[in-house]
């Protein structure tokens, strides 16, 4: 059985801004790519990575990771009405934004382990599994 891995905005972030832990994030991408792992991430944390990305290096800059992310063999998830009402029960029951509910639902969903740094997702560690990213320094 491969390895299963959730991204969430967090750990794309960290790749492209080549901060820590972007080294783990492209390991995780390289085993995606020789079919070792499986990857996920839904479209709601892709929005996300869009407009952080827009904010700090342009439009322009979007387009490239749009089609980056596309191109790589990470499976972007609609935020269907199964996923939404996931996502919404875990927002309900811990303090987190609604993106990162959307990371946490589909990682339960898909049994797979949660890529991030981000602190908020120390309130679901008894919930999923989870690989922690370096914050930035």
């Amino acid at each position: 059985m491969s390895e299963r891995y959730v991204l969430d905005s967090f750990a794309v972030l960290a790749l492209l801004g080549k901060e820590p832990g972007s080294e783990i994030v492209n390991e995780i991408l390289k085993k995606a790519q020789a079919t070792k792992a499986e990857v996920w991430m839904t479209w709601v944390n892709v929005g996300e990575v869009a407009y952080i990305v827009e904010r700090r290096w342009g439009k322009a800059r979007v387009y490239q990771v749009l089609g980056t992310l596309e191109a790589t063999a990470v499976e972007i998830e609609e935020a269907e009405r199964e996923l939404a009402l996931a996502a919404a029960e875990i927002k309900a029951g811990h303090r987190l934004a609604y993106a990162d509910a959307f990371a946490a639902a589909l990682t339960l969903r898909e049994e797979a382990v949660l890529v991030t740094g981000d602190p908020e997702f120390e309130r679901l560690e008894d919930a999923l599994p989870i690989e922690w990213l370096p914050e930035p320094e």
